[in-house]
């Protein structure tokens, strides 16, 4: 086995992946078998600056060569062989934000992450103007907001990109996105897997008033489908990324992509009629659509897959945190008690107890919005629990209310998608701390979308696995082969799932909590605006 992995690695059969998040950058080298063979990683946070949340151009590059130092260094400890040559590379990273750069590619302001939101007036008016949603973090929004504030760098922006476009220009001199991450750059007409030309057009008419040296399309990125080349890593850029010098130049790359579609990659979820749920600290959807909806929707995104397929992301702010608490509490109960309960015991003991409950939860009330929660309009949030003296309060159900809210404001969401606008899903695979407990998370989410969830072995090998699978996706596909087919047949065929369908029960009892949850509101409103 050793033997065949160190003759891919000589060979070049292998796929290297890396993906900057928000608190870790990480790469992961894939053997012929698409198997992780090694990794690296590097961990970073963003700072405060002028109020503007960022990641300075030294900081991304001392993170992405040291991951890729860190898993060459895998490769020589593992394997006993220098790494020269790759198969294929691709970058992913944090979608949205702002990166603009003048004529002789120098930085104009400070790299504007997605999690920065001011770009409320900008974001409103686009959203309009396109009768189409445009969330704050989206990039047009940035360079509309920037137009809008009279900003002095706007006249000479000569590009813009993402951080893994930058990434990607730099180390093969293109400057170009993959769809998936471009959707989230501008909106994509998934007829020609390129920027809406009527909205570019329907843009430039609305700044043409402040006579700007350039138009929407000379800055933007070309957008490239998952299987089409995107470059091949130049010797400037072999140097860049690889500073010991062993890494040889002409290793071919896949278009750059955000982390929503290296997560779709690496659940397996990039068909139509399937989707995924991320759900942890935040939870959010993503679901493959057959066809356009009928309308915008503040609370659904639309973006696309790698492919360019449309997708309709519905995202909560508040999943886990405050059950987490809970789950702490009663941990420091067992203790002051004399009694040793490690977390996993903990989680699984509460967890499975709220599968005894009543089906809606006994008439219970709880909100675990820790912070604002844009789903239900919260611009600050405030935990709760609530019930009324006719209420069954019991540990099961008090456990199964806090798990039924923590997908509240996400069934808002998917019930536009569900419900109003009908469409269809034929599984939705669930990854994250929600599913850690065997079968808990699983069944209560089944039973909150009204759809089958599957979880599998492999959700957990994150975004970096995503691109690397992308990279080897465009160096191995055969004519006419589609990623859907290709991540089928050659990466997922022998990974093991276990799907859970929804119980009736629980899908009715979902329903009468929801009722419950839209009604109580007002009680959280009155808390926020309470306590102060």
């Amino acid at each position: 086995m050793t033997h065949n992995i160190i003759e891919d690695i000589q060979l070049g059969r292998t796929a290297l992946g890396i993906e900057l998040g928000s608190t870790r950058i990480k790469a992961v080298l894939l053997g012929a078998d698409h198997s992780p063979i090694a990794s690296g990683s590097h961990d970073w946070e963003n700072s405060y600056v002028n109020q503007i949340w960022t990641y300075g151009i030294e900081e991304i590059w001392q993170g992405v060569q040291d991951s890729y130092r860190k898993m060459a260094d895998d490769v020589k400890r593992q394997y006993g062989v220098s790494l020269q040559r790759i198969g294929a590379i691709g970058f992913s990273g944090m979608m949205h934000g702002y990166m603009v750069f003048g004529e002789s590619g120098e930085l104009l302001t400070p790299f504007r992450t997605w999690r920065n939101n001011i770009t409320e007036q900008a974001s409103a008016a686009l959203s309009e103007l396109f009768d189409f949603h445009i969330p704050q973090r989206w990039s047009i929004a940035h360079l509309y907001q920037a137009i809008l504030n009279e900003e002095a760098h706007v006249g000479s922006i000569h590009s813009l990109t993402t951080v893994a476009g930058y990434i990607h220009w730099k180390l093969t001199g293109r400057k170009v996105l993959g769809v998936g991450e471009a959707s989230g750059v501008f909106p994509i007409d998934i007829r020609t897997k390129d920027y809406n030309a009527v909205m570019v057009e329907q843009f430039n008419a609305l700044i043409a008033s402040g006579n700007l040296p350039w138009r929407l399309e000379d800055l933007l990125p070309s957008v490239l489908v998952a299987g089409e080349s995107a470059g091949t890593l130049t010797e400037e850029g072999a140097r860049l990324l690889d500073t010991t010098g062993e890494l040889q130049a002409g290793i071919p790359f896949c278009p750059p992509e955000g982390d929503a579609g290296t997560g779709m990659v690496a659940t397996n979820s990039v068909a139509v009629r399937t989707g995924n749920v991320s759900a942890g600290t935040s939870v959010f959807a993503m679901v493959v659509l057959e066809k356009e909806l009928s309308k915008a929707y503040e609370e659904i995104d639309l973006v696309t897959t790698p492919k360019g397929d449309l997708v309709a992301m519905a995202h909560s702010n508040n999943c886990s945190s405050d059950l987490n608490e809970w789950v702490g509490l009663f941990g420091q109960f067992a203790a002051a008690m004399g009694m040793e309960a490690d977390a996993d015991r903990l989680y699984g003991t509460l967890y499975n107890l709220a599968l005894q409950g009543d089906p809606d939860c006994g008439g219970l009330l709880a909100y675990g919005y820790l912070s604002g929660e844009h789903m239900t309009h919260f611009e600050e949030g405030r935990p709760l629990f609530v019930r009324s003296s006719e209420s069954n309060f019991n540990l099961p159900n008090f456990m199964r209310v806090h798990l039924f809210t923590a997908l509240g404001a996400l069934k808002i969401g998917m019930d536009i998608l569900l419900k109003e606008e009908a469409v269809k899903l034929d599984a939705i695979l669930g990854h994250g701390g929600l599913f850690k407990t065997v079968g808990v998370g699983q069944k209560i989410m089944a039973g909150a979308l009204d759809v089958p969830v599957a979880v599998m072995e492999t959700a957990g090998e994150g975004g970096a696995w995503g691109i690397a699978l992308l990279a080897a996706f465009m160096l191995n596909r055969k004519d006419g082969e589609s990623l859907e087919d290709y991540l089928n047949g050659k990466v997922f065929a022998d990974k093991a799932g276990v799907t859970v369908q929804p119980d009736p029960k629980d899908v009715e009892g979902f329903e009468a909590f929801m009722k419950r949850y839209m009604k109580g509101l007002a009680i959280e409103r009155a808390a926020v605006e309470s306590f102060h």
